[in-house]
């Protein structure tokens, strides 16, 4: 017997269950809290994307690939790209850079684990995406190799032929193993030559990724200290829990041993920059300490409140315990180099390990797939607001002229990061500022400081 044919009937045939996947996945996002607290925000549209996709969203490939575009357009929006803040402040397309605009900056394209190729590559970039020149000073044997192998040679001479890079030919530079007093006898090295352009007004700013103590040294011999100022201080931006913010640490490295005028005259010349330079009406100090009381901390520590209370040229909030640094509480944090090159060296390595550590707590299988395909890009661009090289150098405040620092491993991107931090100091006019402060030498801590009963 033939098949009864089905009877006919004015409805339309009945439509598979859409959406059946999408709802185990937020079923299984529920159920891990790490991974809520993520996504939350994109949960709803992920679901209205599974249901407008209907029969078609079979798969959990499909899903997943949907899924992630949804989450991506969601999420993208919140979280920060730090390169992109500093280049073009919200995004978008970097305006026209006018000749007229572009300051002249002084590179030692020596220092570094990397120098010279990874170096001037960096400066390559600067020059198209900000309003800068480089005077990049290298010796002419190690940077013609660094050329041919790095395949830089087509963009240099473009470069050279628009007036935006000059190469300046040095002497035998200063290795990341010598001492700082090295460079006395080197006059010709890279540092010194960079310094020196400088001092002669050839340039607003020098960038440098080499040895941090010759590098320290040169700036006092080249450039000397402004008056007032004992010891210079290496300035770090760290990043906050509000992206919109940073907090400038200092010191974190230049001074292992510090005095308590020492910790007075980094108060003064962070306060500075951060009013000047990253536009802090009333930036908050803080003293980095063991508690919030003032009776708290080690003699160096109770001292320093005392002078730091007692200023009324900025405003001082009291002690920063470690938890509260990146707080955004706290807009610039002083302490002694050794304390402050540790928290520096630690926070190098947090994104790497909150990454690995997310990574691990993902479920194995085609589910912990899925939810990466979800996580994996913006853990990533949180990890880049937690990198060193998203923020590119710290700053030598205390002498007589503008000197960013970067790290030693740095590359193209750190490179970039920094000019970009030079730029900004030498633009916005605080060296005539800190010449203006005309500072006092430091009063002295008098008295016995309050301890806890």
């Amino acid at each position: 017997m033939p098949p009864k044919e089905p009877e006919a009937s004015g409805r339309s045939p009945r439509r598979a269950k859409p959406g059946r996947s999408i709802r185990r996945l937020v079923i299984w996002y529920r159920r891990n809290a790490a991974v809520t607290s993520l996504v939350g925000t994109a949960t709803s549209a992920v679901s209205s994307a599974g249901s407008m996709a209907g029969a078609a969203v079979s798969g959990a490939g499909s899903v997943a690939g949907a899924a992630t575009s949804v989450a991506g357009s969601v999420l993208q929006p919140l979280v920060l790209d730090p390169l992109r803040r500093l280049q073009a402040g919200h995004g978008g397309e970097v305006p026209a850079i006018q000749d007229s605009e572009r300051l002249w900056l002084a590179v030692d394209g020596m220092g570094g684990d990397h120098a010279p190729g990874p170096i001037l590559e960096g400066c390559l970039n600067a020059v198209e995406l900000l309003p800068l020149k480089v005077r990049f000073v290298a010796e002419a044997e190690p940077l013609a190799r660094a050329v041919a192998q790095m395949g830089l040679q087509e963009q240099l001479d473009a470069a050279i032929a628009k007036g935006r890079l000059e190469l300046v030919p040095s002497g035998p530079s200063v290795g990341m193993d010598e001492e700082a007093t090295v460079v006395r006898r080197k006059r010709d090295a890279s540092i010194n030559l960079a310094m020196d352009l400088v001092k002669r007004g050839e340039a607003t700013a020098v960038y440098s990724a080499g040895n941090s103590g010759a590098v320290m040294a040169s700036a006092i011999f080249r450039l000397g200290r402004l008056p007032g100022i004992d010891r210079p201080a290496i300035g770090a931006l760290f990043p906050t829990k509000d992206q919109t913010k940073q907090v400038l640490v200092l010191d974190v490295g230049a001074n292992m041993d510090c005095k308590p005028e020492w910790l007075l005259q980094f108060a003064l010349l962070g306060n500075i920059y951060c009013r000047d330079v990253l536009q802090v009406a009333k930036p908050r100090l803080g003293l980095v300490n063991i508690g919030e009381e003032e009776c708290k901390g080690n003699d160096l520590c109770l001292r320093s409140h005392q002078l730091l209370a007692a200023e009324q040229r900025f405003q001082f909030a009291g002690n920063c315990e470690g938890r509260d640094i990146l707080s955004s509480n706290f807009d610039v944090v002083v302490c002694d180099g050794f304390t402050g090159n540790v928290l520096l060296k630690f926070l190098e390595s947090v994104g790497s390990v909150l990454l690995d550590v997310i990574k691990e707590e993902l479920p194995r299988g085609r589910r912990g797939k899925v939810g990466s395909a979800f996580l994996i890009g913006n853990l990533r661009r949180i990890k880049k607001r937690l990198d060193h090289a998203e923020h590119g150098g710290a700053l030598l405040l205390g002498v007589d002229g503008v000197c960013v620092i970067g790290h030693g491993s740095s590359k193209a991107l750190s490179v970039l990061s920094a000019l970009r931090l030079a730029h900004s100091a030498a633009s916005h006019g605080v060296m005539e500022n800190l010449h203006a402060l005309s500072l006092d030498r430091a009063p002295k801590a008098t008295g016995t400081p309050a301890t806890c009963g």
